[in-house]
């Protein structure tokens, strides 16, 4: 049920920050208020609705329960009353998922790691399908993609590539992407025919600011090293691969792919990207043992998904899932209706355990 005082200070809300950006403030605090007024929009227009069918229940009602209003009109009144209802049961059903607590890292960017498993040279080649899946999958989002550090199978594919993928919402959608994803086909170097299995991990961390956590330069070791390439390939002969290593934790991140100058840009992005996520582990398990049921993007040790390529079909274990569609999602195209349908089951899941704590 909808608490009317909720609403109502979401209303206030909304009006407030509309005048307040009316007032000229400052560029950075209008910034801030146009961000949380696109936010509210779709709330507010959804509780007019639900305002608006709720007077024309209230209307309805009076007419019926009037003496003086003849039949005919009565009928129609009572057809009213019926579509202000289910008005009503749809906008509260709305609400409820535009008022779930929104995950704060939800509109970030992320980085993507992808480190091949068990099955040796036929996982680093399964690594290569993963990341160039997601690869077309961002550029059909309009998404940018940049490789931050790679390590090349030894007949192709990846041993592990990490890359960042910028956009607006990007972990929003890509953190159900986070753990172990599996392969069954029969490799190229099979000459019997026989179907191999193997895996590959997949971690998808929010990009982190300045402002999300912060990094001390007496935390950190920055070491510069000769860059190399598989075959004797993109070799730098200066030494602009960058190593950063992170005291306290322990944490090491490189970068190799462009000069010193951005590998050392692109490792400090990684670097507060782990310890950033390190933080909402934390407060994840914190959550789970107050609660079942946190928000979250789940084990990233779990086995999420498996691409069975003699039949087609690829399923994911977390909600029972099965697509008989794995030609178009390996090209990206089919990632949307996998990722919706997770979204779906994370916010009921949210849902039912709000009305638990309610």
């Amino acid at each position: 049920m909808l608490v009317q005082e909720k609403l109502d200070q979401l209303l206030q809300r909304h009006a407030t920050i509309e005048a307040e950006m009316l007032e000229g403030p400052d560029p950075e605090q209008y910034v801030k208020l146009a961000s949380e007024h696109s936010e509210l929009e779709p709330v507010v227009g959804k509780i007019r609705e639900y305002m608006e069918a709720q007077s024309n229940f209230e209307g309805a009602l009076e007419m019926i329960d009037d003496p003086e209003t003849d039949g005919e009109m009565k009928e129609l009144a009572e057809l009213e009353k019926q579509e202000a209802t289910q008005m009503m049961a749809d906008c509260e059903e709305a609400l409820k998922l535009l008022l779930i607590p929104k995950d704060a890292a939800d509109d970030k960017s992320a980085i993507l790691e992808i480190r091949a498993g068990t099955g040796g040279s036929e996982a680093a080649l399964f690594g290569g399908d993963l990341f160039r899946m997601y690869e077309r999958h961002a550029a059909l989002k309009g998404w940018k993609v940049e490789i931050l550090s790679e390590s090349a199978g030894d007949v192709g594919g990846y041993k592990e590539i990490i890359a960042s993928i910028t956009g607006r919402g990007v972990f929003a959608r890509m953190k159900f992407e986070s753990g172990v994803h599996r392969v069954q086909r029969v490799p190229d170097t099979e000459s019997g025919g026989r179907v191999h299995t193997s895996a590959a991990t997949v971690a998808v961390l929010p990009e982190a600011e300045e402002i999300d956590v912060e990094v001390r330069n007496e935390d950190i070791r920055i070491d510069t090293m000769r860059a190399s390439g598989a075959g004797g390939q993109h070799v730098n002969t200066t030494d602009s691969a960058v190593r950063i290593t992170h005291m306290p934790t322990g944490i090491v991140v490189q970068s190799s792919e462009k000069s010193q100058h951005q590998n050392r840009a692109f490792a400090m992005k990684a670097l507060r990207a782990k310890l950033y996520d390190m933080e909402r582990q934390k407060a994840d398990k914190e959550r789970a043992d107050s609660r079942k049921g946190q928000v979250g993007s789940g084990d990233r040790s779990e086995r999420i998904r498996t691409y069975n390529f003699p039949q087609g079909r690829v399923s994911d274990h977390r909600i029972n899932l099965t697509l008989y569609k794995l030609d178009r999602l390996i090209m990206g195209e089919g990632l949307d209706e996998i990722i919706d349908a997770l979204v779906t089951d994370h916010q009921a899941n949210i849902l039912a355990a709000m009305e638990e704590d309610a």
